[in-house]
């Protein structure tokens, strides 16, 4: 049998690492019997995570039965957070998982670029300027010559209204890459892995504002397909798994009921040959595209026919001589995908549950593995397992084992890694990177949801006379008491870890300030000497730490006090620990929820430091956390004494503070905050200042009118080039000089974007500071409004201070300390 294929692999492993054993009827088996006789593709294209229609997903998986994938260019790194502090690479990698999750619910497949989502853009240019126009559609051409979809759809039209510049991208390559793939002259160097493709049609998953799935009113051709059907071996309807899917979708606030009933969805065409009712009208579906194949699907219909649910291996028989005879065929990437799903089958007919379970989750390169292979036949079934491979251990076992009806057998594992083993991070997150794309640490993974499980186990058996293999990952299985079984995906770990406990320091003088690492050991009795790497100007006492980790997970926290420069300077500094002469510079970082396997990663470790010529006023600030707020840290910084905010907090005496902060979206995720609009406007009339940060608003938010002490409408707004011009106001004079002289070169290096959610209208009392726009649209003056009331000042910002205090961008931090220092 040939191996599962890398993509099933990582399917199985992200399914089996995310929750509880769930059991599967022999419905499923029937349902997938089915699918066997179909062998036409789709291929989704968009932008994002949570860019795709899974509903639509979920009917061409389940009721077309075609292979189905969808292609996200970026892993949503630009995205916001509702769910923790998360951003960047990070976000991606959560939202990743989040994807994953959604298939394993649709069916789907998963597949991305290299692209990296930079933020918002408005632009299909910048976005491609950005991300390198050549490159992603390399990337795309690569991956519909891989998977040779039947039919493209996009999600999005190429042009405006798209809605953002990532969206009309991709939309937009999707329409070049239909015709690239077919052409030998684009991309030559891919055709030594891969041949030309044309799929059949291309067409637009067609949508009015606000997604209604009305008709298009011009004279374009389309189809209309009712998606909302039932399936009875599922037990569901299209719709319930479609919202399951969306649902999965957490990080994003994309929870959706399940819909039952009529659906219909729209298909425009694009490209290619034009469907006239079915959108795979003059596609072959059958086994009849196969020469020599059309006896297979008399065949499989035989198994449906015959299929007993109650002892699903009787159809073990017919589905080997199914198997013999695609073997026989010309062996195709479309037969060897359907010869896999045949082995599969044959395994879940049998009744027999295999996992490969470790005694620890995490090991070091040169670690001995140890763990088991259990194996349970569950039906009367012949089967033997004849052989083991790992080859990550070099383990080989050519020992029979007999798995006798309803045992369990349970196959020893001791191995050693090879001491040059790779840790397990992230293959897009090896190498640093430019802005728009990736650099990818292993070009043989590109387009891959995740890395291949570390190290799995190579099975052979013999089941009814017929040879099959299967591939099982290495995990971890622990029982929380709350929840139940838990899997846990392999991690191998450098042998220590330094994890400092910020990602930027700012000095605002000449005071040192204390860094704390976090040492963590992925072995017994490591001796590490720990250090941090200054360039000169900058010092650290002492200059080095000797740390003993006894046991292995022990975490030790050490301190460093680093000194500034005497000048003004930004640096990156390198947090580094030596163990036997090999130095050891990455960071451990775990993202954690429940509805994603828990996702380890080893960022470098490094602190971005600024010295700043910082000027403050105030000494203790009140600061209500919004979603994913790191503004806090910041402030604490800059010399600000910090205190967070609850609910209760509002009632006591608030006359301590100088100044009190709202984080963005705090009005979106604290229902009670609009209830002490008076108590905070009388917080400013006594003198206080009020700044708060960007709100969202959807029309209905009943808390508008409760934010300043006077009107103002919020808007969709933003300025996505972050390095817009930004004109400085008259009115605006008193945030720009005191205390700090602001000029131009402070809007320089921002990261991402200007701001957002910019106001739109507001009551004359408001001054504005800024004029900004994205290049040919009109000037926007919202981006910052304040106003005094009483005797104190209250401000209502945009900027996007939550991206750039994080990133260190100097202008960011003079800007804050004058709206917060406002007399």
């Amino acid at each position: 049998m040939k191996k599962l294929s890398s993509l099933l692999l990582l399917f199985i492993f992200w399914f089996g690492a995310h929750a509880q054993y769930k059991p599967q009827g022999t419905g499923r088996i029937l349902h997938r019997l089915e699918k066997l006789k179909v062998l036409g593709s789709a291929l989704y294209v968009a932008a994002h995570p949570d860019d795709e229609n899974t509903l639509l997903l979920t009917w061409l998986s389940n009721e077309q039965k075609v292979r189905t994938a969808y292609i996200a260019l970026t892993r949503g790194d630009g995205g916001q957070n509702l769910l923790g502090t998360e951003k960047g690479e990070f976000a991606g990698l959560l939202r990743t998982n989040e994807l994953l999750g959604a298939r394993s619910v649709d069916g789907g497949q998963q597949f991305f670029s290299r692209a990296n989502d930079f933020g918002y853009t408005k632009t299909t240019e910048e976005a491609l300027a950005t991300w390198g126009e050549d490159l992603i559609l390399g990337d795309l051409v690569y991956r519909i010559r891989k998977f040779r979809p039947d039919v493209i759809i996009t999600r999005f039209p190429p042009d405006q209204r798209a809605g953002h510049g990532h969206h009309s991208a991709s939309s937009l390559l999707a329409e070049k890459a239909f015709d690239a793939a077919a052409d030998p002259k684009a991309f030559p160097e891919q055709l030594k892995e891969v041949h030309t493709w044309q799929a059949k049609r291309l067409v637009w998953n067609f949508y009015n504002r606000g997604f209604t799935n009305t008709p298009p009113d011009d004279d374009s051709q389309f189809i209309q397909v009712d998606i909302g059907g039932y399936n009875a071996l599922l037990g569901a309807s299209y719709g319930e798994i479609g919202a399951k899917a969306r649902s999965m979708h957490k990080s994003q606030g994309f929870g959706a009921a399940l819909s039952r009933g009529h659906r219909t969805e729209v298909l425009r065409h694009t490209k290619g040959e034009a469907a006239k009712e079915n959108l795979f009208d003059g596609i072959d579906l059958s086994w009849g595209r196969v020469q020599g194949g059309k006896e297979i699907g008399e065949m499989i219909d035989g198994i449906i026919q015959s299929f007993d649910p109650k002892m699903p291996e009787q159809s073990i028989p017919q589905l080997s001589q199914v198997l013999n005879k695609m073997k026989n065929l010309e062996q195709s990437d479309l037969v060897k995908d359907k010869i896999q799903e045949v082995q599969e089958l044959l395994l879940e007919c049998s009744g027999l549950y295999t996992e490969f379970v470790l005694e620890d989750y995490a090991y070091t390169p040169g670690a001995t593995l140890k763990g088991n292979i259990e194996l349970t036949n569950r039906r009367p079934t012949d089967i033997t397992l004849q052989s083991v491979d790992i080859p990550a251990l070099s383990f080989h076992e050519d020992k029979a084992y007999t798995l006798e009806p309803n045992k369990t057998v349970r196959v020893h594992i001791e191995a050693k890694l090879p001491s040059d083993f790779p840790i397990t991070q992230p293959y897009w997150l090896w190498d640093d990177h430019p802005l728009g794309h990736y650099v990818l640490h292993d070009e043989k993974l590109k387009g891959m949801p995740m890395n291949p499980p570390a190290v799995e186990a190579q099975l052979t058996y013999a089941l009814q006379g017929q040879k099959i293999n299967g591939r099982y990952p290495a995990q971890y299985k622990y029982v929380e008491p709350s929840f139940g079984e838990i899997y846990r995906p392999l991690e191998i770990r450098p042998l220590v870890s330094v994890t400092p406990s910020l990602n930027s320091l700012v000095f605002h003088d000449n005071t040192a300030q204390e860094v704390f690492v976090s040492l963590k050991s992925a072995k017994d009795n490591a001796l590490a000497k720990v250090e941090l790497a200054l360039p000169d100007g900058w010092r650290a006492e002492p200059a080095s730490r000797d740390i003993v980790l006894k046991s292995k997970y022990d975490e030790t926290v050490t301190s460093f006090k680093v000194f500034p420069s005497e000048k003004a300077s930004e640096v990156d500094i390198q947090v580094l620990a030596e163990v036997d002469g090999r130095a050891f510079k990455r960071a451990i970082n775990s993202i954690k929820y429940d509805h994603i396997p828990e996702i380890t990663s080893f960022p470098k470790a490094r602190i971005h430091a600024l010295k700043l010529d910082l000027k403050t006023a105030g000494q203790k600030i009140g600061y209500v956390m919004g979603a994913g707020d790191e503004v806090p840290t910041a402030l604490r910084q800059m010399g600000y004494e910090v205190q967070l905010l609850k609910e209760s907090d509002l009632n006591q005496n608030l006359s301590q503070f100088d100044a009190i902060l709202i984080g963005v979206r705090a009005y979106n995720v604290h229902e009670w905050l609009p209830f002490y609009h008076d108590k905070l406007m009388a917080f400013v009339q006594n003198g206080g200042n009020l700044i708060c940060q960007y709100q969202t608003s959807n029309g209905s938010n009943k808390w508008i009118d409760r934010v300043g002490p006077y009107p103002m409408e919020l808007s969709h707004d933003r300025v996505s080039e972050e390095d817009a011009e930004v004109r400085f106001l008259d009115s605006g004079k008193e945030v720009l000089s005191q205390p700090n002289i602001l000029d131009k070169t402070d809007f320089e290096g921002w990261v991402q974007e200007r701001g957002l959610y910019f106001a739109s209208s507001w009551d004359p009392h408001y001054q504005t500071v800024f004029s900004m726009n994205d290049k040919n649209e009109s000037k926007k003056e919202g981006s910052l409004l304040y106003t005094s009331y009483g005797k104190g000042h209250f401000v209502y910002t945009g900027l996007s201070f939550f991206r750039e205090l994080p990133a260190g961008v100097p202008g960011a931090y003079r800007l804050l300390a004058n709206l917060i220092s406002m007399q």
